[in-house]
C-alpha cells in the first residue's frame, strides 16, 4: 500500500440517560447535535475520516449509532430517552468492549470515547450488559481495561463533582481525563459541551501531527504544552524587542497598569497571565511564555496548541513548571492578579 495512510476517527459519545437527567434532556440532544455538527466540519477541514457511535445508559446500556460516518448522522432527538438509575461502569465496559470489535484494516484508526454523567455509579451490578455482578470486580473490570488499552485508545469521563472524580479515578480514569460539569443547569451542560469540543479539536489537531491517543484531553499542563509538543505545532518564537513582560505588583486594571508602567494601552496589546478558570473567547489570541527563558510563543498554533475550537470555551490553567499560559484582553478593566505577570506586545 503506498501513499499517506487515512486518519479514521471514532468517536463515541457514551450518554447519561437516567432519571435525574429528565430536566436536561432537550439540552443533551442539542449539545450532542452540535459536536456531531463540529465533527463534520473539521473532519473536512483536516481532511479526516470521523465515524460516530453513540451509547445511552440508565438501567442497562443501549447503543444507538454504531460507527456511523459523521457526514450522515441523524439527530439524537429520537434517541435519547430518560428513566432509570446509573449503569456508568456496565457503560464504559460495554462501549469500549463493542468499539474493540471495529475493524481497524487499511488506515491510521483512534478511538475517543466521552462519558458523560449527572451521578455516581449505583446500578452496574445488576445490570445485564454488566460482564460480572459484584460491585468491586466491576471497578477492577474497568481499571484493568484502561490500564491494558493500546495507545491509540482515549476514554475521557465528564462528572457533576470532585466525589465523581475521585471515583473516576479509583476505576483507573487518567486524572486529566476527568473533567468536572455543572449538572444542575443548561448552562452548566452547554459548557460540558464546549469543553468536549475543546478536547476533541485538540484531539484531531494532534491526530494531523501522529498523535495516537491521550492521556491528558482536558489538561493545558505540561503533558500538552511543553519543548515537544511547542515544536511539533510549529510555533516560533516572536522576537524579544517585539514584547514586554511587565510583573503584576498589585491589584489592578490591565490598562491603568500598563499606562502606570510608562506605556501606552492599545485595545488588544496586552495578555493577562491565565491564574484560574476562564472562559475565552473565539477571536482572543494565547501566548505561550517559556519560563526559564523568557520567550513567548503566539499566533494561531498557540490556540490549537491548547486545543481551543473557534468558539467561546473555558478554559483552567493546569500545573507547569516550565510554560505559563497568557490570553488577550481586549477589556480595559480587566483586574490584574498580583505577583503574576502581564505580557505587552508592541
Amino acid at each position: 500500500m503506498s501513499g499517506k495512510q487515512n486518519y479514521i476517527n471514532h468517536v463515541a459519545l457514551v450518554l447519561d440517560a437516567s432519571s435525574s437527567m429528565s430536566h436536561l434532556r432537550g439540552k443533551v440532544v442539542e449539545v450532542a447535535d452540535q459536536q456531531i455538527a463540529y465533527l463534520a466540519r473539521r473532519s473536512r477541514e483536516l481532511d479526516q475520516e470521523t465515524r460516530v457511535t453513540v451509547y445511552v445508559f440508565a438501567d442497562k446500556v443501549e447503543c444507538v449509532i454504531y460507527d456511523k460516518d459523521v457526514l450522515r448522522m441523524p439527530s439524537l432527538k429520537q434517541l435519547y430517552r430518560v428513566g432509570g438509575m446509573t449503569a456508568l461502569l456496565a457503560a464504559a465496559l460495554k462501549s469500549q468492549a463493542e468499539l474493540a470489535q471495529t475493524a481497524q484494516l487499511y488506515g491510521d484508526h483512534s478511538f475517543l470515547t466521552f462519558v458523560l454523567t449527572d451521578g455516581q455509579e449505583n446500578a452496574s451490578h445488576r445490570c445485564p450488559d454488566a460482564p460480572v455482578r459484584d460491585q468491586r470486580q466491576l471497578v477492577e473490570a474497568v481499571a484493568k481495561m484502561i490500564e491494558t488499552q493500546d495507545d491509540n485508545w482515549t476514554l475521557a469521563v465528564l462528572v457533576p463533582d470532585q466525589m465523581g472524580k475521585r471515583e473516576a479515578m479509583a476505576c483507573g480514569f487518567p486524572k486529566d481525563n476527568i473533567a468536572i460539569w455543572d449538572a444542575t443547569s443548561t448552562q452548566g451542560l452547554e459548557e460540558a459541551g464546549q469543553v468536549i469540543q475543546a478536547a476533541t479539536e485538540k484531539f484531531m489537531v494532534g491526530r494531523a501531527k501522529g498523535i495516537r491517543g491521550s492521556r491528558a484531553v482536558f489538561s493545558t499542563g505540561a503533558e500538552v504544552v511543553n519543548k515537544d509538543a511547542i515544536k511539533a505545532a510549529g510555533l516560533t518564537p516572536v522576537k524579544p524587542s517585539a514584547y514586554e513582560l511587565i510583573p503584576v505588583a498589585r491589584d489592578a486594571a490591565i490598562r491603568d497598569w500598563v499606562v502606570e508602567s510608562g506605556h501606552t494601552y492599545r485595545t488588544g496589546c496586552a495578555f493577562y497571565q491565565l491564574s484560574k478558570s476562564e472562559k475565552i473567547q473565539a477571536r482572543k489570541q494565547i501566548a505561550v511564555l517559556e519560563k526559564k527563558t523568557d520567550r513567548v510563543y503566539t499566533g494561531p498554533e498557540a490556540r490549537a496548541l491548547l486545543g481551543l475550537p473557534d468558539v467561546e470555551v473555558r478554559v483552567k490553567p493546569d500545573h507547569n513548571d516550565d510554560f505559563t499560559i497568557f490570553v488577550q484582553s481586549t477589556s480595559v478593566n480587566r483586574k490584574l492578579v498580583p505577583n503574576t505577570r502581564l505580557l505587552l506586545m508592541k
